[in-house]
């Protein structure tokens, strides 16, 4: 357990964080986004955008996707809603990219969530934009020295 030198525990995280991609990679996706998009803040949600989205952010990197087409991803489904965004013919470019995001699209509208649901999807898929852009960046720094 990590502690703050200031006062009392922080968390029961371990810091850094134990899981490989690998690991990360198996975490099942689905099942996260279905007790985290309506979850009040708490552990679900921490979940959910800790070892959820980077564990999506591992899958998708893995799959060629670029950070930007889940960000407008992100953009969609706030506009939109993630069932309009789970209608999509292709949610994201690469086929099993895009196979693999509309499950996970479609896990969101089976909640009965509204607006907040769709707003913390959208977060969370930014988040995982983010984390894939973070990725490449640092493979990128890897190669350059």
């Amino acid at each position: 357990m990590r502690r703050d030198t200031r006062g009392p525990a922080m968390n029961d995280a371990p810091y850094p964080p134990d899981r490989t991609d690998d690991e990360l990679a198996r975490l099942d996706i689905t099942v996260l986004l279905r007790y985290g998009l309506t979850a009040a803040p708490g552990t679900r949600r921490t979940a959910l955008f800790g070892d959820g989205a980077a564990g999506a952010a591992v899958v998708l990197d893995r799959l060629g996707t670029e950070p930007r087409s889940v960000a407008f991803l992100a953009d969609t489904v706030r506009a939109g809603g993630l069932a309009r965004a789970a209608e999509l013919p292709e949610p994201l470019p690469h086929r099993e990219a895009a196979v693999l995001v509309r499950e996970w699209l479609r896990a969101g509208t089976e909640l009965v969530g509204g607006i907040a649901a769709d707003d913390t999807a959208a977060a969370w898929l930014r988040a995982v934009a983010t984390i894939i852009e973070l990725k490449q960046l640092t493979r990128a720094r890897g190669r350059s020295t």
